[in-house]
């Protein structure tokens, strides 16, 4: 056979780009399926650029969709999201993408996985698989399919679209479990060199640990390019995301912890405070409700992870936690994340019920955009 061709979609969400897959075009082993992924996407790469392969070689672009019919009985579609690591040969399937999550439904809708009314929205009910959890998107369509041209304007994305509402249900914890895995709103962390460091430890979207900048001597304003360049700080993230790891009992070792570097996450986090976004843009501290910085893959991310944002705005609802402590007020509507592509809002219903703080709801809006429909090829 002198080539292997897969049918796929190359697909933007919010700020992230992605290979997207229907489950019943992909090899039904696991093992089998993640070695196809792997290959198809440029991976491992010692080089670290995914030159033959459909991978972009960061965070943010090195990421798999998969997409089926819906095994759940009030759900439309289920997928699975995948980040392929550049360097080595592995997947991580341990948490969610916020931002692709915006193009599973208009991938569903072109896929005809679900029927869409002739204009307006569809509702579109996702099963998220890796986390167990139910998302509604509001995607607009026109003339039965989704409808991409509009006049939103997401910042770390250059070009206008037609937005996408995300609807995260019960987001928080597992099986309906609070957002706090320790209880606690702070814990302190003892990392591998002994010292220690307070950190709020959030379970919402994904897991997240938080940290201040003012513990780490950080500018929280700082560039993406300033911030990666500093590769002390970038370790020393490495070992707070491990530690944290351990107190939210995701692994049982350094080393397990260390071989699934999707999740957690770490955000710094700091007040609001003039800034400048990497396009130019000047922000005045009135503008935002709080700056972060949050480490994805080992590197600073260029704008926001989605699920950084709920986890963010989950723990902002949290009275003592670090997130909590940078606002100036309560916001008196979504919260206003600064990160270094400009400010997301995300809005989030916490609250708390026998001691337990819960998450019920978090609201993304995000757009998203079919780049190349086809196939994906192999050699052989």
């Amino acid at each position: 056979m002198p080539q292997i061709r897969i049918p796929a979609a190359w697909m933007r969400g919010g700020t992230s780009k992605g290979v997207f897959f229907l489950a019943s075009d992909l090899p039904a082993d696991p093992a089998e399926r993640d070695a196809l992924l792997i290959r198809l996407l440029g991976s491992p790469d010692p080089y670290g650029k995914q030159i033959d392969g459909l991978g972009g070689a960061t965070s943010s672009t090195s990421k798999v969709i998969i997409v089926a019919p819906a095994s759940e009985a009030d759900c439309d579609v289920d997928y699975l999201f995948g980040q392929v690591l550049v360097d080595r040969a592995h997947i991580d399937w341990s948490g969610n993408c916020g931002n692709l999550t915006a193009a599973v439904g208009p991938f569903a809708l072109w896929r005809k996985l679900l029927a869409a009314p002739a204009g307006g929205e569809a509702n579109v009910r996702l099963w998220q698989g890796n986390i167990g959890k139910r998302i509604h998107a509001r995607v607009p369509v026109l003339d039965g399919e989704p409808l991409e041209a509009g006049k939103f304007l997401l910042d770390g994305v250059a070009f206008p679209a037609a937005p996408v509402t995300l609807t995260f249900l019960d987001p928080g914890g597992a099986d309906g479990g609070g957002i706090l895995p320790t209880g606690k709103p702070v814990d302190t962390l003892t990392l591998d060199d002994g010292s220690t460091l307070d950190a709020s430890l959030v379970s919402a979207g994904n897991p997240m640990v938080f940290v201040s900048a003012h513990a780490l001597g950080m500018d929280c304003a700082a560039s993406q390019a300033q911030l990666n360049a500093n590769a002390a700080l970038r370790t020393r993230c490495e070992q707070i995301r491990i530690a944290g790891a351990l107190a939210m009992r995701l692994a049982d070792s350094a080393e397990a912890a260390a071989a699934r570097p999707h999740t957690p996450k770490v955000a710094i986090v700091a007040p609001p405070a003039d800034c400048l976004s990497v396009d130019g843009r000047h922000f005045a501290a009135s503008d935002l409700d709080l700056l972060t910085r949050v480490v994805s893959m080992g590197q600073f991310h260029h704008a926001i992870p989605g699920t950084a944002a709920i986890a963010i705005a989950a723990a902002a609802g949290v009275p003592g936690s670090l997130v909590s402590r940078q606002l100036k007020a309560p916001p008196p509507g979504p919260l206003r994340i600064g990160h270094p592509s400009g400010r997301s809002e995300v809005g989030a219903t916490t609250y708390s019920r026998k001691g337990q703080w819960l998450l019920e709801t978090a609201v993304l809006r995000r757009s998203a955009r079919m780049l190349m429909d086809g196939w994906a090829c192999l050699p052989g």
